[in-house]
């Protein structure tokens, strides 16, 4: 059995030690892995070279097709356990991609690091299967705006969003670009019941330039609508870059 897994560079796989970038956690260190392949396709995605591979025209803002075979690689579940471990991290965010592809081989990965904290970070369109569920720790979930360039049908399914709604591990984390941004948030709290208090408000951007221009005026909603801010840490620390 065997995971699919984003690189670093080719051959080597995205898992790193980093502190975590964005939500609840931010500024903690962590272990990461960075799993390959996705159901959506954000326009203003940082993470293409995770599913958008040459022959794949869904679009894009930069317009990149990426080389499959430099871009994705597959390990035992065991040896992905193994360089986790070796980090030396007590907590580990999965990340993507889209991670809940792969439920059932992260469970058994997971079954390998017995007493790691696990995060979750996931777009919110899959219920988790069992067998994971129950060795998470916390779901950061980001649904999708318009923005996103997604259609709603595919990146908004309400049984999935129950499923987080109703689970006091999840938080909600949404990608904001322009001010009206924040009403969309405001419709779909409403309608899917999401907890004022669970919800994150984070600006994108891909640069520290974008993150702190949006984030003036992003702050001032948060406190207007009493939702909470998330910046990127990880762009202000090490740029767009990959493994940080």
């Amino acid at each position: 059995m065997a995971l699919t897994l984003a690189t670093i560079t080719p051959g080597e796989p995205e898992i790193f030690a980093a502190l975590q970038g964005e939500g609840p956690s931010a500024g903690r260190p962590c272990a990461f892995v960075r799993l390959s392949r996705c159901n959506l396709a954000c326009r203003w995605c940082d993470t293409a070279y995770t599913w958008r591979f040459t022959g794949d025209n869904r679009p894009h803002r930069d317009g990149i097709a990426f080389d499959r075979a430099e871009n994705q690689l597959t390990l035992p579940e065991a040896e992905v356990a193994r360089r986790i471990a070796a980090l030396g991290r007590d907590r580990l965010v999965i990340t993507g991609g889209e991670p809940l592809l792969q439920a059932p081989a992260l469970a058994r990965m997971l079954g390998d690091l017995p007493g790691m904290t696990v995060e979750i970070e996931t777009n919110g369109t899959i219920v988790p299967a069992p067998a994971l569920d129950a060795l998470v720790a916390q779901y950061n979930v980001s649904p999708k705006l318009a923005h996103s360039g997604n259609p709603a049908e595919l990146a908004l399914v309400p049984k999935a969003l129950a499923f987080f709604a109703a689970d006091r591990r999840a938080v909600f984390k949404f990608v904001v670009a322009a001010p009206a941004d924040a009403s969309e948030v405001q419709a779909l709290a409403e309608a899917h019941a999401l907890a004022q208090s669970c919800i994150w408000l984070m600006p994108e951007g891909r640069d520290s330039e974008s993150l702190r221009g949006r984030a003036l005026w992003l702050s001032d909603i948060c406190l207007q609508l009493g939702f909470r801010f998330s910046d990127r840490l990880h762009i202000h620390l090490s740029g767009d870059t990959r493994g940080t």
